[in-house]
């Protein structure tokens, strides 16, 4: 019988399984560089995409507002703060526009706060007080209206 002992049992024994240590740390920095490359990547950006996306949420957030509105038989306020580039649904927090922005508001002389902030109010009817947010860009202008006699949102591009 033959033992482990025995130098012929190695000699016929298949070499274990396993890795080196040069192919761990090869395996390892290319897993660094692989993460370095994922973490530093920023997708592009554009001027455009963000006068666009901004005008789609605001859009969308005076819709809400509208059906709210409806929805609990009691009037809704969208205030629009100029200088701060933001907006207020009702009592909700403030939500921020892009302070690169250009931000313009027309609407009736009663729902002016101030020279900085602007209402546009819905009723339980869907009507509105109506009125035109101006999102520019410098080279683009989009128009959010809103249509005083049924509330309706549209977004226009102005440019």
């Amino acid at each position: 019988m033959t033992s482990p002992d025995n130098p012929a049992v190695w000699r016929r024994m298949p070499p274990s399984a396993g890795f080196t240590l040069i192919e761990v740390i090869v395996v390892l920095a290319i897993l660094g560089l692989t993460l370095a490359l994922v973490a530093s990547y920023r997708s592009p950006w554009s001027r455009t995409l963000s006068a666009d996306g901004a005008a789609a949420q605001l859009a969308a957030d005076l819709r809400l507002a509208r059906s709210q509105s409806i929805a609990s038989n009691s009037p809704v306020v969208v205030s629009v703060d100029l200088l701060n580039h933001q907006y207020r649904i009702g009592a909700a927090a403030p939500r921020p526009l892009p302070g690169d922005l250009r931000i313009e508001l027309l609407t009736i002389a009663n729902e002016r706060q101030s020279g900085r902030v602007a209402d546009i109010r819905f009723n339980p009817d869907g009507s509105s007080t109506g009125g035109r947010i101006v999102l520019a860009d410098g080279r683009r202008q989009i128009d959010i209206g809103v249509d005083w006699l049924t509330g309706r949102v549209r977004v226009a591009d102005g440019s």
